[in-house]
């Protein structure tokens, strides 16, 4: 049950494969979320009605300044202005994180958002049937690359470096465009629409209730494969196609890493939710359903933050929320 918070939470949480898999794999076809309800099994109305309501929400089904980047015609400075939000984003959900494992109504909940947390902060993940000295070899011999780290197994026996924090990651890519640590990460660089969706995530996703945690969790996992993490690698690769000799290109280790890790929990969410409506863990529909609604306007408003920057015009939370 507490891994349906575990897989909604791999967004924010934010990455690409095993060891012995290719640096550079192919996109991954994403799984359409009307085929993860077919595949599921759904059968209580509850479920079926949360998949058609998070399928139909605009950050799902037009996510305007995911489709423009896609197209690979972003400037230095839109990618810059990604990247800083991404990184105030990345930062905060650990805010977020540490408020759900806080507010655990059980220890296996507890513990299954530490590892989040944890692998967030630098614990690779060990697979079941791998050493722990081996992993430990192997990840030191690659510097702890988010392009060969594994997305699979836990914590628990993994190796922890600095430079496997996921945070570190996305400073790599700041790092190759000019920006500093100072420059990323920090509240103070967020705009309205990151800390309004960064806010949203530790109030909403880390709440107390059970039924509001799980609806926003939900929510986030359907969210994070809608399509996203394709489309901002697609623009990323064919920016890089287009760099002048010479320069760097940008670096896709933290972006290719977690569309991975969606790859490894999409399919699963619809019967984790069925698991929580079984158990009982789901005891006010209404404050589900809300979150759920909630959480995903609160990821819409923060793309379209950074599609109001990319296009040069001013963009405020408290006038839409007035409207």
């Amino acid at each position: 049950v507490t891994q349906l918070a575990l897989d909604g939470v791999y967004m924010l949480q934010l990455w690409l494969a095993t060891a012995g898999i290719s640096r550079t794999p192919p996109l991954r076809a994403r799984t359409p979320l009307a085929s993860i309800a077919e595949s599921a099994s759904v059968h209580s109305p509850l479920a079926s009605s949360a998949l058609t309501a998070v399928s139909s929400h605009p950050v799902v089904t037009r996510n305007e300044y995911c489709s423009w980047f896609a197209k690979g015609e972003a400037t230095d400075e839109q990618v810059k202005d990604l990247v800083v939000q991404f990184s105030v984003f990345s930062n905060l959900f650990l805010l977020a994180q540490l408020n759900k494992v806080i507010n655990s109504p059980t220890l296996e909940g507890a513990r299954e958002g530490k590892e989040i947390l944890a692998n967030e902060i630098g614990v690779v993940f060990k697979p079941k049937k791998q050493k722990t000295a081996e992993l430990a070899r192997e990840a030191a011999e690659k510097g702890f690359d988010p392009n060969v780290v594994s997305v699979t197994g836990s914590v628990e026996g993994g190796v922890f470096s600095h430079r496997a924090a996921h945070f570190e990651w996305l400073c790599d890519v700041g790092k190759d465009m000019g920006l500093t640590f100072d420059e990323l990460g920090k509240r103070r660089h967020g705009s309205e629409a990151t800390l309004h969706f960064c806010d949203a995530l530790y109030r909403i996703y880390g709440s107390e209730d059970l039924s509001t945690a799980l609806g926003a969790s939900f929510a986030i996992e359907h969210w994070a494969n809608a399509g996203f993490w394709d489309q901002l690698i697609e623009g990323f690769e064919l920016l890089n196609a287009k760099r002048p000799a010479g320069a760097k290109r940008y670096p896709m280790g933290f972006w290719r890493f977690h569309q991975a890790l969606e790859a490894q929990h999409a399919a699963h969410t619809m019967d984790e939710l069925e698991e929580a409506i079984e158990d009982g863990l789901i005891s006010d529909e209404v404050r589900f359903r809300q979150a759920a609604h909630e959480m995903l306007d609160a990821c819409s408003i923060f793309w379209e933050g950074l599609e109001a920057s990319r296009q040069g015009r001013p963009y405020s939370v408290t006038t839409l929320k007035a409207r």
